[in-house]
């Protein structure tokens, strides 16, 4: 048997700086050949547009399978089998395979996937790394505290389940060979020290943890670990082992096109409200700033908000202001949208 083309997959919550760490590996490859593909939760591709503005050398149309309807555990028959067989019969094989999925996406149904015959001959799982907003599960926001659950069922008569944010953090945590504790240097000491232990209690026995700050992790800890994840799945419980397939009715999107943005301090204090009172997961886009050569892409989790200019606009390309909101399903979404373009009281 030929020798396996080894695939990492990168998971975990939104926002927590996965498409950010698949740049770093690029940026850091080492001589490899990287292939990867990206799952978008969301309908203006904004992950491959943040891959294809980020500037690096041989970051290419021709490098990136592009997922867009819907989390990869849910659509492997319909799109999985044949992305990674476009990549496997290219003319010049990748070295490595990166496959991020969506934030909102379990692990285990992906690696299941490894197991058919068109691909278990041909590649083999590497290694799976759960990114981890350090901030986020310091404030508590994703934690496995049952107290903190039991206190928010109380506070809202609508909640008669278990929040199930928690059971895709969980099942992220329970698949992952690496932990990638994200955002740590947003993090006190002991507040950081407290979250590696409660992430230590919920992972596997000899799962590693690692801090990085804008996920800049080693690349050599990341990919080449061997663990051949497709014949260990035993050993990675998930809440979804009894469930035939899994579905993500629990959460929605929505995409906003906006005019170009003059003021972006305005802006963001539109999209602070609307987080604020429609508890928004998520915020990504892009922005037109008149008189900027640059795109700048706004990226926001929970209350937080980040932005920074990207590639210049090409000489051909509509210059466009766009957002994606991430939630929950039953959000308010023409409620956020007037919020956001300042048409509400």
């Amino acid at each position: 048997m030929a020798e396996r083309i080894a695939a990492t997959i990168i998971t975990g919550f939104l926002g927590a700086g996965k498409t950010s760490l698949i740049r770093h590996l690029v940026e850091n490859n080492d001589g490899r050949r990287l292939a990867f593909l990206i799952n978008e939760f969301g309908d203006l591709g904004l992950d491959r547009e943040l891959l294809l503005g980020c500037g690096i050398e041989g970051c290419g149309d021709g490098d990136i399978v592009e997922l867009t309807n819907g989390c990869i555990c849910c659509t492997v028959a319909d799109d999985f089998l044949p992305a990674m067989e476009a990549i496997l019969d290219r003319e010049e094989a990748p070295h490595h395979i990166l496959i991020e999925t969506s934030g909102l996406a379990l692990p285990k149904p992906l690696v299941k996937a490894f197991e058919w015959p068109e691909i278990r001959t041909r590649v083999t799982v590497d290694g799976v790394v759960a990114v981890v907003d350090a901030a986020a599960v310091a404030d508590g926001r994703f934690a496995d505290d049952p107290e903190a659950v039991q206190r928010q069922r109380q506070a809202d008569p609508s909640l008669d389940h278990e929040n199930p944010l928690e059971e895709v953090f969980e099942d992220q945590l329970s698949c992952a060979d690496v932990i990638v504790l994200n955002k740590a240097d947003l993090v006190a000491d002991a507040a950081l020290a407290a979250v590696e232990r409660d992430l230590e209690a919920q992972a596997r026995p000899g799962v590693r943890l690692m801090r990085s700050a804008n996920a800049k992790a080693d690349p050599a800890a990341l990919i080449g670990l061997g663990m051949e994840v497709e014949n260990d799945l035993q050993t990675r419980p998930s809440h979804h082992d009894s469930a035939d397939d899994h579905d993500h009715d629990d959460f929605d999107s929505f995409s906003i096109t906006l005019d170009p943005v003059h003021d972006v301090g305005e802006l963001e204090a539109r999209l602070a409200r609307a987080v604020r009172e429609h508890d928004i997961l998520r915020i990504k886009g892009i922005l037109d700033r008149p008189g900027a050569e640059r795109r700048e892409v706004l990226q926001g989790v929970g209350p937080r908000l980040q932005r920074y200019f990207d590639r210049p606009w090409a000489a051909d390309e509509a210059r466009a202001s766009g957002l994606v909101i991430i939630g929950f399903a039953g959000m308010d979404k023409g409620g956020i949208e007037a919020i956001i373009r300042g048409e509400a009281e």
